[in-house]
């Protein structure tokens, strides 16, 4: 797997089955709460992580650091009849569970509970494992707000449009998997990594404001 060591598989697989699992269980919590039982109904509303996690997306985040779960379904009409931004709020719900759960990482790593080293063993001493654990949390946090379908952000960015722009914003979505595939897999292999240049500089800018670095 891309010459990981130990330490690191470890740190990642449980960050995996934490971060999507939260990640998902936050999206149906939230529907659950606007009054949308899809997921629910679906056996989402849980916290077990065989109902969330994807093979190939979870072999995405082993590999390459980022990945994605099952969708959670949705109904979009009972949610805009309790609110025209619900569907944005539970997009929203995913992201921002994994900002919170990379703040709450970040934060122990600040106390400086933990010796910062690196493991020199089979498993990853705890300083290591926290920092994995912030920076996959805000790694999948900034993909997942990308704003192309089928991720959470085209949702989010389709909610804050104003009208005039929101239809021709919808027609461009129709390609957004496409899109998505072409910047994630095509452009990389002739060294045009959009995603990268976009997500490191604000990765590393938040990493350093939820770690108290200059």
């Amino acid at each position: 797997m891309l010459n990981l060591s130990p330490s690191l598989l470890i740190s990642r697989i449980i960050t995996l089955i934490f971060a999507l699992t939260v990640h998902e269980f936050a999206h149906a919590f939230v529907a659950y709460r606007f009054g949308d039982t899809t997921a629910h109904d679906a056996g989402r509303l849980t916290l077990n992580p065989l109902k969330h996690l994807d093979v190939f997306g979870s072999l995405m985040l082993l590999v390459a650091g980022f990945g994605w779960a099952k969708p959670v379904p949705i109904n979009p009409y009972t949610l805009r009849r309790r609110s025209d931004s619900a569907v944005m709020w539970v997009s929203l719900a995913g992201p921002i569970s994994n900002l919170l759960m990379a703040i709450l990482s970040g934060l122990l790593l600040r106390l400086r509970i933990f010796p910062w080293v690196a493991s020199e063993g089979f498993l990853p001493t705890p300083a290591e494992f926290l920092f994995t654990f912030m920076t996959i949390n805000l790694v999948l946090m900034l993909f997942n707000l990308i704003p192309l379908a089928p991720l959470d952000g085209e949702k989010v960015l389709g909610n804050l449009l104003p009208k005039s722009w929101a239809d021709n914003f919808a027609t461009i979505q129709r390609y957004g998997p496409i899109l998505l595939l072409v910047l994630l897999f095509v452009l990389p292999m002739i060294g045009i990594d959009i995603i990268s240049w976009i997500m490191t500089p604000a990765l590393t800018q938040i990493q350093k404001v939820i770690l108290g670095v200059s």
